[in-house]
C-alpha cells in the first residue's frame, strides 16, 4: 500500500513541481540563446527587426479583425474608426499610399462600391510586438471573395500585416495569391 501511495505522489505531484520550478520569463519569439542556436550561422541579417514577443493587447486583434468585418458588411465609416489620422498602405498589386486617412477612404469607397458583396473567411492571426521599437504588428491569414456588381466574382488567399500604434491601424500591407 505504501508503495502505491509513493507512485501516486510521484506520479501526480511531480509533474506539478517540475513546471512550477520551470516557470520563468515569457517567452520572446526569435531569441533562443541555447548554444545549439548559437553556433548556427544564418545565411541573412534581418534589416528590421529579429526580437518579437507575444505581448500585444486582445482589444488591438479586435481592432483589426473588427476593420475586416467592416470592409465585408461595407461600413466604411466605422472601417474610418480604425485607422489612425494617417495610413500607409501597401497593396498586393503594387499599389502603394502614405497620406490621410480619410484621402485613403475615398479611394476604397469606391473600389467598395463596385461590389454587390464580399466574404471573408479568417483562417488564422498572429499577434507581435517588436521590441526594438515598441510596434504593434497584428498578421491575419484569410480567404476573399468579392462579387462585383457585373457579376465577376473574384476570390484570393491573402496575408495581410496590420501595424497598430495607440489604439489604432497606421500601416497595413498585403500579399495575395489569387484562387482562380
Amino acid at each position: 500500500m505504501k508503495q502505491i501511495r509513493t507512485l501516486t505522489f510521484t506520479v501526480l505531484i511531480m509533474p506539478i513541481i517540475f513546471v512550477a520550478c520551470n516557470t520563468g520569463a515569457p517567452k520572446v519569439a526569435g531569441t533562443d540563446t541555447s548554444a545549439a542556436a548559437s553556433n548556427i550561422t544564418l545565411p541573412y541579417t534581418a534589416n528590421y527587426n529579429t526580437t518579437w514577443s507575444y505581448d500585444v493587447s486582445d482589444s488591438d486583434l479586435l481592432l483589426v479583425l473588427n476593420s475586416y468585418k467592416y470592409w465585408e458588411t461595407g461600413d466604411l465609416n466605422s472601417l474610418r474608426s480604425t485607422m489612425g489620422d494617417s495610413m500607409n498602405v501597401n497593396g498586393s498589386n503594387g499599389w502603394k499610399f502614405s497620406g490621410l486617412s480619410d484621402s485613403l477612404m475615398t479611394r476604397w469607397q469606391t473600389f467598395r462600391d463596385s461590389l454587390s458583396s464580399v466574404s471573408i473567411s479568417m483562417d488564422a492571426w498572429e499577434k507581435n510586438h517588436s521590441v526594438k521599437d515598441g510596434a504593434n504588428f497584428i498578421t491575419v491569414w484569410y480567404k476573399e471573395i468579392d462579387t462585383y456588381k457585373t457579376g465577376k466574382v473574384d476570390s484570393a488567399n491573402f496575408a495581410d500585416i496590420n501595424q497598430v500604434k495607440d489604439g489604432k491601424m497606421t500601416w497595413f500591407s498585403q500579399y495575395k495569391q489569387a484562387l482562380k
